[in-house]
């Protein structure tokens, strides 16, 4: 019986007969998978070449600009003979204290305003005020606070990082779908239920929005508080460079800053999503 079903089918059981109208997903080329860090990658060293180029044939000042080679030279001898890793220590100790006490404060804060509308109201033309002024406008303030010392630059981070946590924090509670809200109270879970399954889930991705932007006005925060307050620091490296008309040590500091932001992005990329598959199965 089986053979003879086999020759009208065909086919035996061992091969299993493909979905009709479904065609299997192609497998991407190495080149496709990885296209951002070829065109990327790809761009930037075409403008390291183009840069160098111009250094070389002495088409740039050097008392207005700099070159790839003198800056990676300035930053051995500044790794090897100067005080780099130590300004590079204080800068990093800094941004993470501000930075995790923002945080700490800000996504807490910024759930209960986002779910209770009068506390909400009360606050709101406080932090919208707080948070249109530039910081750098309260540092004479927060040096009569704090001195010079590291309670000020750490401050002056964390007043850049609260604010975009905290906003995007809010308008991630206010905006939960109402429908959701409404079919888990119709099912009478408790307040704590609900937001363990439904409002935060919603919020996770404006919590790390926030934290994402509030790590650029940090870096930010960083270098302005070092640039204006005491003499320790990433800020205080480009801001002595810049002085003194030393572009090469003036861009190792901008060239940390920026691979210390790079760097981040990419992590809280990862972060995103990760909780984006976290939401899914929430």
């Amino acid at each position: 019986m089986a053979s003879e079903q086999e020759k009208h089918t065909g086919q035996d059981d061992s091969v299993a007969d493909p979905t009709p109208g479904v065609s299997a997903k192609p497998e991407q080329s190495f080149f496709a998978r990885y296209n951002a860090l070829f065109l990327g990658g790809g761009a930037v060293l075409i403008a390291l070449i183009v840069w160098q180029i111009c250094w070389w044939a002495g088409l740039i000042d050097p008392l207005f600009f700099s070159g790839p080679t003198a800056i990676a030279d300035r930053f051995v001898r500044e790794l090897t003979q100067g005080q780099l890793l130590y300004h590079m220590s204080f800068s990093t100790q800094n941004f993470l204290t501000g930075f995790t006490l923002a945080t700490i404060v800000s996504v807490p804060l910024g759930i209960l305003l986002g779910w209770y509308r009068i506390p909400r109201l009360i606050l709101d033309p406080f932090i919208n005020g707080f948070y249109a002024t530039p910081r750098i406008a309260f540092i004479p303030l927060i040096i009569m606070w704090f001195g010079i010392g590291l309670g000020a630059k750490i401050f002056i981070v964390f007043l850049s990082v609260f604010f975009p946590i905290l906003i995007n924090t809010i308008h991630g509670v206010k905006t939960t779908d109402p429908h959701l809200l409404r079919a888990a109270k119709s099912f009478c879970a408790s307040e704590w239920e609900i937001f363990r399954s439904v409002v935060l889930p919603c919020t996770v991705p404006f919590i790390v929005t926030g934290i994402r932007q509030g790590v650029a006005h940090g870096l930010i925060g960083v270098v302005v508080g070092e640039f204006f307050v005491g003499s320790d620091g990433i800020g205080y490296l480009i801001g002595e460079g810049g002085s003194m008309f030393e572009t090469d040590l003036l861009f190792v500091g901008v060239v940390i800053v920026m691979f210390v932001g790079i760097s981040m992005s990419q992590l809280l990329n990862r972060v995103t999503r990760y909780f984006d598959r976290w939401r899914t199965e929430a």
